[in-house]
């Protein structure tokens, strides 16, 4: 009896892919397949995983809080453990509330933000051009505003003292350590979205300088970061007008700073 021909092109997609070190080749396979539109496309597609780019620039879209996110090349990668962060921040909002999504990347947390809470009021922002051209395209259709510029610079000055919820997903990766990430993060993301700085807080001190004068009274800033940098996370965050406190998910192996304006 012969093969299946669809089942010998997967067999054979999957060989390809775990020959160049995907760990999860199987689920990889499935998702190019239902990406991929012809043997062809199929085929360029696996050269292009097979080379390193991220299975999510392949495929456009990244699964994310329960919604396709698109990822476009070049732009930073919405992590599986920052749903914790997202989690944390929908839990916060009540229905209509104020947020703002900044270093926001692909716009993930805004889009959740604007499809899990009523009446949401989402703007966002990040300095790397890519990355606002594909935040506009996952938070504009769903209502929110994408800015381009640095941290709160380019937001409307009427959101100061107005924001529920501030998501600032900085990077927080130090300087020296971004040599050692996985090739996909480091040649395929952009190097704003990853380095922190010398002990990877620079731009979480500089998001918490001014986060208190955006913040309504009582409002929070959420920020993901390690778990062995949470200590001087908080330190970097206290005596700014904020209150802050760490949350930890075992299952996502993630890290959250919520400080909350006094």
């Amino acid at each position: 009896m012969s093969l299946d021909p669809s089942f010998s092109l997967r067999s054979t997609t999957v060989s390809r892919l775990r020959a160049a070190g995907c760990v999860f080749a199987e689920d990889e396979a499935e998702l190019l397949f239902s990406a991929a539109h012809s043997d062809d496309e199929l085929d360029t597609m696996v050269e292009r995983r097979a080379a390193g780019l991220p299975i999510e620039h392949v495929v456009g879209w990244a699964a994310f809080a329960g919604l396709r996110i698109a990822v476009d090349p070049g732009v930073f990668v919405p992590r599986r453990r920052t749903e914790f962060l997202v989690g944390q921040a929908v839990g916060l909002a009540g229905p209509g509330a104020v947020c703002v999504d900044l270093c926001c990347g692909s716009g993930a947390a805004g889009a959740v933000l604007l499809s899990a809470v009523e009446d949401a009021e989402v703007y966002a922002s990040d300095i790397e051009p890519a990355a606002v051209r594909c935040a506009r395209r996952n938070i504009e259709p769903r209502g929110g505003r994408v800015f381009e510029g640095d941290l709160f610079a380019p937001l409307p000055s009427g959101l100061r003292g107005r924001v529920e919820v501030l998501v600032a997903n900085v990077p927080y990766v130090p300087t020296e350590a971004v040599a050692l990430l996985p090739p996909e993060a480091r040649e395929h993301e952009p190097l704003v979205a990853l380095d922190g700085g010398s002990d990877g807080l620079d731009v979480l001190r500089r998001v918490a300088a001014e986060a208190a004068d955006w913040l309504a009274p009582g409002g929070h800033l959420l920020v993901e970061t390690s778990e062995r940098q949470a200590a001087r996370a908080v330190e970097a965050v206290s005596g700014r007008g904020l209150t802050p406190r760490v949350l930890t998910s075992d299952e996502l192996y993630a890290t959250v700073v919520v400080s909350t304006r006094h």
